[in-house]
């Protein structure tokens, strides 16, 4: 198990350093803002969605390793699905950080792959908001919403 956790550290690691897809996506048709105020985390997600698929996905913003590598793997995690898949993946991540399950059996279920790194951040409750920012973002900007996400 101790090995487990220090593969997924780094893969969080590794996402926080080198973030996928993180840049400003100029032919978004898609995009909202989100915003931590408890850790000042900031995040803008840009989608391109066409034919109800996520044809390409990027990011921008400030805040810890978590929401980063969050963001970061979320972004790989979408693109080329279809809005009902991401928004399904979308609720298999959250079920991963916030169900009454312990985290292997959510990750099991679930078939995260990458994503089930987040799932030692369930111990840390104040960090599960870290963690879902980004995800919260993606889905107001897939159901063009234009009110900023707030974690609180």
């Amino acid at each position: 198990m101790s090995d487990l956790r220090e593969i997924y550290q780094e893969v969080i690691l590794d996402h926080n350093k080198k973030p996928r897809n993180f840049h400003k996506l100029e032919r978004a048709n898609r995009l909202a803002q989100g915003h931590n105020p408890l850790c000042g985390d900031t995040v803008i997600v840009y989608a391109l969605v066409e034919n109800g698929i996520v044809k390409d996905i990027a990011f921008e913003g400030a805040g810890c390793a978590i929401s980063t590598a969050s963001a970061s793997m979320m972004t790989e995690a979408v693109k080329g699905k279809t809005l009902e898949e991401a928004e399904a993946l979308f609720c298999r991540f959250h079920a991963l950080l916030t169900a009454c399950q312990s985290p292997s059996e959510v990750s099991k279920e679930a078939s995260l792959g990458k994503l089930a790194a987040f799932a030692g951040v369930r111990e840390f409750p104040i960090r599960v908001k870290c963690a879902t920012l980004a995800w919260h973002t993606l889905q107001a900007a897939l159901k063009n919403q234009s009110e900023p996400v707030s974690t609180e």
